[in-house]
This record gives C-alpha cells, sequence and structure tokens, in this order.
C-alpha cells in the first residue's frame, strides 16, 4: 500500500504548558513520515489560556497546522467529534494533548495499518497514575467488557488510528452522550491493538476530575449496555420468588404448627431494602429517559467560532456540529 495522508487530532482545553512541546513531536515525527499531504487539526474547546494565542502563532508558521475554536468548552469527547468532522487524510490519529500518549507511537499505528487494519488502538501498558485511578481504570474496563454486547478491548484509551472510512462512519453517528472509543470498536473491521507505555503527563494538571471520568463512564454503561435496566427486572422476580416462599411458608406455620410469623426488625430492614432499590432503579431508568430526551431535542454537540487554517475547505454540512462564524483565513 502506498504510505497514507495522515490527520493528526488533538482536542485542547488550557493546555499552553505543554502545547510547545506537543507542537514540536508532533510535527518531527511528520516530517519523517513517508506519503502525505500530512495535517494537524487542533480543537481549542474554550481554553482561557494562552493555548489559543500558540495555536494560532503555529499555524501561522506551519500550513500543515489547522485550529478548530470552539463557541465554548463543549467536552473532551465533542472537541474529537469537531475534529473528526474536518479532517482529510487517508488515516486520523487521535492524540490527547497531555503528551501521555507519546506521539512517536504514530509510525508504528500506521504501520498496522499498513498491513490491512482499519482500526490500531494503543493498549495502555505501565500507566503512571495513582493507584486508586489505576484500579479504577482496571475495574471500569472489564466492567464494560462484561455488561456491553460490543466487543470492546481492554485498557485501550481514545489513542489509536482510524482509516478514513471508519471515520466517515463516525460522522454519521449524531449521538449526543459519545463514547468514541467504543464507537470505534462498534463499527467493526479489522481491529488490533499494541501495547504502548503510558508517560506521565509533561506538564500541568489534568482537566479531567473525578466527576469527568464518571460522566465518561456512564456515558459508556449507558450507551453500549441496556444490563443496568434488565437487573431491575431481575431483582423483580427475585424479590417476588422470595415473597412468595416467605407467604407459603407463613401459611404453612400457621395452620400446621400454630406459629405466626414474628420479625418486626426484619421487616422493616426488607422493606427499607426494597424501597431504596425501586428508588435506584428507577434513577437508573430515568437516565436512559434523559438520554432520550437530550437526543429528541437535537441540538448541535458544538459549536464552532472559527477556524483558522486550511481546515475550512474540509467543512461538512455535519449532524453532530454548527458553524456560528466561518473564518478562513489565519488572521482570525
Amino acid at each position: 500500500m502506498t504510505p497514507p495522508a495522515i490527520s493528526v487530532v488533538v482536542p485542547l482545553h488550557n493546555e499552553q504548558m505543554v502545547l510547545p512541546e506537543l507542537l514540536r513531536r508532533v510535527g518531527s515525527v511528520l516530517n519523517e513520515m513517508p506519503g502525505g499531504p500530512h495535517e494537524m487539526i487542533f480543537v481549542d474547546d474554550g481554553s482561557s489560556d494562552g493555548t489559543l494565542q500558540i495555536l494560532e502563532e503555529a499555524a501561522s508558521c506551519d500550513a500543515r497546522i489547522s485550529v478548530i475554536v470552539l463557541a465554548r468548552n463543549f467536552g473532551h469527547q465533542p472537541a474529537l467529534t469537531a475534529a473528526l468532522d474536518y479532517v482529510s487524510g487517508d488515516v486520523t490519529v487521535i492524540l490527547d494533548g497531555d503528551l501521555q500518549d507519546p506521539p512517536e507511537s504514530i509510525p508504528a499505528l500506521v504501520a498496522k495499518f499498513l498491513e490491512g487494519y482499519d482500526v490500531v488502538y494503543a493498549q495502555r501498558t505501565r500507566r503512571k497514575e495513582g493507584i486508586l485511578l489505576k484500579l479504577a481504570f482496571f475495574v471500569f474496563y472489564r466492567l464494560m467488557k462484561s455488561l456491553s454486547d460490543t466487543r470492546l478491548p481492554l485498557d485501550a484509551g481514545d489513542f489509536g488510528l482510524v482509516s478514513r472510512r471508519v471515520v466517515q462512519l463516525l460522522r454519521s453517528m449524531p449521538e449526543h452522550h459519545r463514547y468514541l472509543r467504543g464507537m470505534r470498536s462498534w463499527v467493526g473491521f479489522r481491529q488490533i491493538g499494541i501495547p504502548i507505555e503510558r508517560s506521565e503527563r509533561f506538564a500541568g494538571e489534568s482537566k479531567y476530575g473525578v466527576l469527568k471520568y464518571l460522566k465518561l463512564a456512564s456515558d459508556a454503561i449507558f450507551s453500549f449496555s441496556t444490563i443496568p435496566i434488565r437487573a431491575a427486572a431481575l431483582l423483580g422476580f427475585v424479590s417476588v420468588s422470595f415473597s412468595a416462599l416467605f407467604a407459603f411458608y407463613s401459611v404453612i406455620a400457621k395452620i400446621f404448627f400454630h406459629q405466626p410469623p414474628k420479625g418486626f426488625t426484619a421487616l422493616l430492614l426488607i422493606l427499607t431494602f426494597l424501597g431504596g432499590t425501586l428508588l435506584f432503579f428507577l434513577g437508573i431508568i430515568g437516565e436512559y429517559v434523559g438520554r432520550v430526551y437530550e437526543e429528541v431535542k437535537a441540538r448541535p454537540l458544538y459549536i464552532v467560532e472559527r477556524i483558522i487554517g486550511n481546515a475550512a475547505a474540509n467543512r461538512l454540512h455535519s449532524p453532530t456540529g454548527r458553524i456560528s462564524r466561518n473564518v478562513i483565513s489565519g488572521q482570525g
């Protein structure tokens, strides 16, 4: 196969401390890659520091760089979706802006594409996060694998490569609560993982706190599994079965042994347990209903304020995003 044109997409939110090194390392890797023309598409997801200024200067010096400026902070997954709506390469490499996933792994991803794989994902090894976070990731990926009907790879984040036809399929999915690594698995085709050691964050602090991780985890579970809502029916069946058995025991004890059932405390505990369980599953049902409500509103997933560089020529009329002001020149 001929060496492909590579699009590297990076969502950014307040990453001015990392950005110069990120630009240098990604640019150096693309300089060594055959094929082309290559491109780098950065999405400024409502940054309030000097991220956008650095990107504007870089775009004015390197024609391969385009910047999608979003109207506000829409979140990591919508920002990635915005980038995918503007790529033009034969393959697209998804990369986070914290340099925990090394850009120097891009040639290895492309080599697997040249072997005939449409999706090449990085399976993270030797994570440098704290023990609790590593444990949470370990449990989450294995829980998702057991809950989902889609075959989701273990320990695989967003970092990876997708072919042009996979990008086109991802563009056609307008869902709001997105879990792109799951959507990437769902499309099928030939997929393979390669082990890549995950580095420490190069500089600054992570923008992903506990609440954002929990939101991403809930998006994954509720988007790729209906088991939580089915569990309510299963628990209801078990509760009814135990109630029927206890009722049968009470009748036998009263008629044949003249012993009325006792246990007021046990009764209160059972009622409290069942009441809490009902409220819990009402919340799960409400979560599914709320997501349907979000989809029915059909609001755009992101809004673009302006575009710097050549990516404007690749703009799609995508159902996931909306252009509010399209600026093609590098002057902003």
